[in-house]
């Protein structure tokens, strides 16, 4: 028998101020809640005390985010799904966002562990009007410490209804997938960040917005560790994504952090300000 945690987390705006309230069942919680940027951004730090997530937990987050709130969600680790005896392990992250509210989900790395058999599934619905970055990072074993992701079973979907879905399982004994140049071709880190806003029938993002964005994603890219393994496009009229692939965990975080900050202030008119938790 496995831990099971739910969190449940409602932002409100009013007078100026986002405020956050909590519940939680389990081992999955809130560490702080702060406000480096003023009253309008609640920045919230999420922990799951047990350190990693094994064969037969069941872990889920539920976020709703009223009218003209802003939340950035975060952890101060990576996720670790540990090797099972058979059981799996899930994690579902649920986020709704009502008109005017704006989401960044900015959590750490996920690390996927010799024989692990979990599957993480990420929902985000916003409302016409609501705005949000996320991101998401897997690191596929651990091959600097001689633990090859070489066995287990790993199933990822993203899910932007009408908008984007993304699926993938990545299987240890799957060579084509983790080696070919047709799959990884080697590369044991693989992420994505989008930037979405929620829109009605025939609406778009502006299409000097949206170019002004990709070019500067593209600048950022071109100046990274990553030139020729990232790319950035806008799938959808209201998306934007950035796709990158790595060796290690940090020259991609660190250009996922850098077009994050670009993105937040040529969209949003807001100064980087990277939680705190990421220097510590």
């Amino acid at each position: 028998m496995g831990w099971h945690g739910h969190l449940q987390l409602h932002y409100t705006y009013d007078n100026g101020r986002t405020t956050a309230l909590d519940r939680h069942h389990g081992p999955l919680r809130v560490l702080q809640r702060l406000y480096p940027e003023g009253d309008a951004i609640c920045h919230h730090v999420l922990v799951h005390p047990p350190g990693g997530v094994v064969g037969g937990d069941v872990l889920a987050l539920d976020a709703r985010l009223d009218s003209g709130s802003h939340a950035v969600i975060t952890t101060p680790g990576a996720t670790r799904f540990y090797r099972s005896d058979g059981l799996l392990a899930e994690q579902t992250v649920r986020a709704t966002l009502a008109p005017g509210a704006r989401l960044e989900w900015l959590p750490m790395e996920t690390i996927t562990y010799r024989g692990c058999q979990a599957h993480n599934s990420l929902h985000f619905s916003l409302a016409p009007g609501a705005q949000m970055l996320g991101w998401d990072v897997l690191a596929l074993g651990l091959p600097a410490a001689g633990a090859a992701f070489d066995a287990g079973r790993y199933r990822q979907h993203i899910t932007l209804p009408g908008v984007w879905q993304e699926r993938g399982l990545f299987d240890g004994s799957d060579a084509l997938l983790l080696h070919s140049p047709l799959g990884l071709a080697g590369h044991t880190v693989s992420a994505s960040l989008w930037l979405a806003e929620g829109m009605g029938p025939g609406q778009a993002l502006d299409r000097a917005r949206t170019e002004a964005l990709l070019d500067a994603a593209r600048a950022l890219i071109d100046a990274s560790a990553l030139p020729t393994t990232a790319g950035v496009s806008a799938p959808h009229p209201s998306l934007l994504v950035l796709r990158a692939l790595g060796h290690r965990v940090e020259p991609v975080m660190a250009l996922l952090q850098a077009v994050r900050g670009a993105w937040r202030q040529l969209h949003w008119g807001l100064d980087a300000h990277p939680p705190r938790v990421w220097r510590t």
